[in-house]
């Protein structure tokens, strides 16, 4: 099928390939950019077909002539096909600039018209090709499109080969899909282009499985069975896309414990295999599949005498991956693990559970497998599978206690004691934990259509509020009802009024009502003799104190060290640990702030606390930064997106200080959009803590980006939120000297100097130093608005040295990078009758300091600053006529991204004024590059300048 100019794709295709394959499209993009070709390959559903239908989609537009086939396997014996498709509707176009024997071999080759064949018109026919593409390249690009490039008939695929390996420079491009089971797609490299650039499509994460899955409407789906989805797919989107279908249309869940219910159509593509198969093999099969970790071993023991032989025999047939070393058997896809245990009928099932229960080595195995295997309740069951959560809850396996508690509740009689509920709040608890809030809710929401005990009914509610995470305005109906249910049970109220501290800050942005509902609860766990809650409270307390600039902050966080200590809550991300760190690392003592945090990260690690690793790894992260350890903070905050993102926790904190760590050392735009991610967050959730933390890290990527008026509005909105939170210590966010610079410079010295007299006053009264010198610095900067050149040259380089010493390694360098700039702006003065000013005007130093934090986007400001000759270059609003000229030579667009540029724009900025992607700015900026003949941004700033470039 050909297609012009014209030619376009359903638009449908292009959303489901940026879930998990934006890196891998771009590269491909940046390749056909090139002139390239791009071959796409890996597994059956991997999802070549989508980013080929996109690719084509983004980039045939660009082609005069698009050439398409795809091939399916039922006709890859029919000799030509494919070169039918490609060249059917092209050749009245070509045919009359064909010598005769070419044209004679092709259309008898396409129309089935006589007796052609490679082995008789081989020559003719490979010229033929060759000389068509020729052809139609001579009149505009050439886009040859194939998908299933494996089912190309072996006279069409030698054919294209012959002509991709001698079109030289021809502009005929390849974009071509092909199934590998491994690496092997070698051979069909050789029908393609010298140039082509493999790309090769692997499993999604589980993150991406879920983006999937909701992309399609899946929405109803847990993050636990979303779990159990992309382990069973194995990260393959079809695979992933077939279950997620069949669980959306299921009137009913699988059980805990049970695998997934695999869809017909996902059977039948796995299991062709098995019937050639024997019964006793498919048996053996049965039980591995079964098994958590299947060996030899353990099928010996459940019975299956001839074990070796019939895997082997499964080995052969593709079944299970061939182990060069170790006892395990592995399925070579676990979707046919699934596939095959599904297509067993429940009796046998139980029987290979009965097998295994007694086989199991390990005595939770043994309990889930005589779950699985008994029907009805059963104490002697229940009460196994109690204590087999437990043991997995020390483990620090939440998530699989989880599954144990409520197999247990299911085993459990009505009559019995602890009853099936109490059973059941177990496991919400340990699915909190675990981090799956959903299930802990929906667990906890079926427990209170039946419950009539108060103390199960508030435990219950509990696991409400806390599943609602930031969205405690979500449930804020919940507080009358539990309220009532507590009664005037000193214990059950204490819990109840620790709910309301965290709505007191979280809903209301009241820190003071905070403080006082968390210290009346601290009062009520100790009189109901509740010292986990107790300490809770006094935790939460001593956290509030300390962002308010409360002076009983330090006894608080002392009673909340205070033994007796509960082991949870010392390493819980809201319990003394926590409120420990906040006060060292908001006191500036570094060194024991990242100590304190990876001890309780690694304590959180042990217990699979998922939710207070989200948390650890961010305050971990926010340490480094600090110290200047740029580079592994960026790493660490990105690890706690990536898990907050596949809990569904923790997101918008972690979006925040991921956004602090890419404007330091990695992406400003991806910063920007983090920032907004997590102020959208917020404020979905209400929660006016966070929203002024996140405003607060968009204005320090906005003052990185170059642009100090956006700077000042979103810090002006955070002054604004923490005077009503009243949050009084600027320890909290020290976003303080971010916003008197900027306000310096857009030229608003004066409210600059109130700023930091006004948090100066808070700085000393609290013994903030490291504040102190971040406003020194600042006030350095008014005083040199003002022509103080002298005195704030001497004031930026002592802050220097004192932010050395007191180990805040960026801040330290970004004190150097002031002082250099102000060393060059003061050279270039007049100075008649003056001594010179003190230090050389050079930017090493900062460089120097820079390199060493990895803050590679405040290295590049260095870079900036020296390409444009020792003088910062403030954004023209309007480009000078020499840079106008210069851009008469470019295409639209590319004007258009120039000019905005020249402007100060960042790439994401242009973006949306322009409503096209970054990453069409970025290929469309190297096209600028390369036709003004210079390398980077700054030359275009300069070029705007009126400077040459060099």
């Amino acid at each position: 099928m050909t297609v012009r100019r014209h030619f376009q794709e359903p638009p449908r295709s292009r959303p489901d390939l940026v879930i998990g394959r934006e890196d891998l499209f771009t590269s491909a993009r940046e390749q056909l950019g090139r002139g390239g070709s791009v071959l796409l390959h890996g597994p059956a559903g991997i999802g070549k077909s989508t980013v080929l239908r996109a690719l084509a989609a983004d980039y045939g537009a660009s082609a005069r002539t698009v050439l398409r086939c795809s091939a399916t396997e039922s006709e890859s014996h029919l000799p030509f096909l494919a070169l039918a498709d490609l060249f059917g509707l092209v050749l009245d176009e070509v045919s009359g600039q064909l010598p005769a024997a070419q044209r004679t071999a092709l259309e008898s080759a396409l129309t089935g018209r006589g007796e052609s064949t490679l082995q008789r018109d081989g020559l003719a026919l490979r010229l033929a090709v060759l000389s068509a593409l020729r052809a139609l390249a001579a009149k505009g690009p050439v886009l040859v499109v194939a998908d299933d490039f494996q089912w190309l008939d072996a006279a069409s695929a030698e054919l294209l080969g012959f002509a991709a390996r001698r079109l030289g420079d021809t502009p005929v491009q390849m974009l071509c899909a092909v199934r590998t089971e491994g690496q092997e797609y070698d051979r069909h490299l050789r029908a393609s282009p010298p140039d082509t650039l493999a790309v090769r499509l692997g499993p999604l994460t589980r993150t991406q499985v879920s983006a999937l899955l909701d992309h399609r409407g899946y929405t109803p789906l847990s993050r636990s069975t979303i779990r159990d989805i992309h382990r069973t797919s194995g990260g393959n989107p079809l695979f992933a896309l077939e279950l997620g279908r069949a669980l959306a249309e299921s009137p009913t869940r699988p059980r805990p414990g049970e695998p997934l219910p695999v869809p017909t159509s996902l059977r039948a593509l796995v299991l062709s295999r098995l019937e050639m198969l024997s019964d006793e093999a498919r048996r053996t099969l049965l039980v591995a599949s079964a098994g958590a970790r299947p060996t030899l071993a353990l099928l010996h023991a459940a019975g299956r005498e001839h074990a070796e032989a019939e895997t082997a025999q499964a080995a052969a047939l593709g079944l299970l991956a061939t182990e060069a070393e170790g006892p395990a058997v592995r399925f070579a896809h676990p979707l046919i693990s699934a596939a095959l245990y599904a297509e067993a009928p429940a009796q046998e099932r139980r029987a290979v559970h009965a097998a295994l229960s007694t086989a199991a080595s390990d005595p939770i195995e043994r309990a889930r497998h005589l779950a699985l295997a008994t029907t009805g309740t059963d104490p002697e069951v229940a009460a196994r599978l109690a204590e087999a959560g437990a043991l997995a809850r020390d483990r620090g396996a939440p998530s699989v206690a989880a599954s144990l508690g409520l197999l247990a509740a299911r085993h459990t009689p009505a009559d019995s004691t602890p009853g099936p509920d109490e059973r059941r709040l177990q496991a919400a608890e340990d699915a909190i934990t675990a981090g799956e809030a959903d299930l802990a809710r929906d667990i906890a929401r079926d427990v209170l259509t039946r419950a009539t005990v108060p103390a199960e009914r508030v435990r219950a509610w509990m696991v409400v509020i806390e599943a609602a995470g930031q969205a405690l305005g979500d449930v804020d109906a919940v507080f009358p009802q539990v309220l009532a249910d507590a009664g005037d049970d000193p214990g059950l109220l204490a819990l109840v009024h620790y709910q309301l501290a965290w709505r007191g800050l979280v809903v209301e942005g009241d820190f003071a009502e905070a403080r006082q509902e968390a210290e009346h609860a601290a009062r009520l766990a100790a009189e109901g003799e509740d010292r986990r809650t107790e300490l809770m409270a006094l935790s939460f307390q001593a956290s509030t104190e300390t962002l308010m600039g409360h002076p009983g902050a330090p006894a608080t966080v002392k009673r909340a060290l205070r033994e007796p200590q509960d082991p949870y809550v010392a390493c819980h991300h809201n319990g003394a640990g926590s409120a420990r760190f906040r006060w060292l690392i908001m006191s500036d003592q570094l060194p024991e702030a990242r100590a304190t945090i990876t001890a309780l990260l690694r304590e959180v690690r042990r217990r699979g606390m998922v939710e207070s690793e989200v948390h650890f790894l961010r305050f971990l992260a926010d340490t480094e930064l600090r110290t200047g350890h740029c580079g592994r903070a960026l790493d660490l905050a990105r690890e706690s997106l990536r898990l907050a993102r596949d809990a569904g926790i923790g997101e918008g904190a972690s979006a925040m200080l991921a956004s602090l760590a890419e404007a330091s050392a990695g992406d400003v735009d991806r910063a920007l959009a983090l920032a907004r991610e997590a102020a959208d967050h917020a404020e979905v959730d209400g929660d006016q803590m966070y929203l002024s933390r996140a405003l607060a890290a968009l204005g320090y990527a906005q003052l990185v980006a170059g642009d100090p008026a956006a700077t000042v509005r979103s810090l002006r909105r955070v002054r604004e939120l923490e005077h009503g939170l009243g949050i009084n210590d600027p320890a909290r966010g020290r976003w303080h000297g971010d916003l008197a610079e900027a306000l310096v410079r857009i030229g608003e010295p004066g409210e600059a100097q109130d700023v930091i007299d006004t948090t100066r006053a808070h700085a000393l009264r609290l013994g903030r130093e490291s504040v102190l010198a971040v406003l020194d610095r600042a006030e350095a900067l008014v005083r040199a608005a003002r022509g103080e050149h002298e005195g704030a040259l001497v004031r930026l380089a002592s802050v220097r040295d004192r932010l050395g010493r007191l180990g805040y390694g960026l801040e330290e360098a970004r004190a150097a990078f002031a002082l250099a700039r102000l060393r060059a702006q003061a050279a270039a003065l007049p100075r008649t009758g003056h001594a010179p000013l003190p230090g050389p005007a050079s930017y090493d130093e900062a460089a120097r300091l820079f390199r060493r934090c990895r803050a590679l986007p405040w290295l590049r400001q260095v870079d900036a600053a020296v390409a444009a000759g020792s003088t910062p270059v403030e954004p023209a609003s309007v480009a000078p006529p020499v840079a106008l000229d210069a851009l008469e030579g470019l295409a639209s667009m590319e004007r258009q991204v120039a000019s905005l540029v020249m402007e100060g724009a960042t790439n994401r900025e242009i973006a949306a004024r322009l409503f096209i992607s970054v990453k069409t700015v970025e290929a469309t900026l190297t096209r600028v590059y390369r036709k003004l003949g210079i390398r980077s941004r700054v030359d275009i700033v300069r070029l705007a300048a009126g400077r040459r470039t060099t």
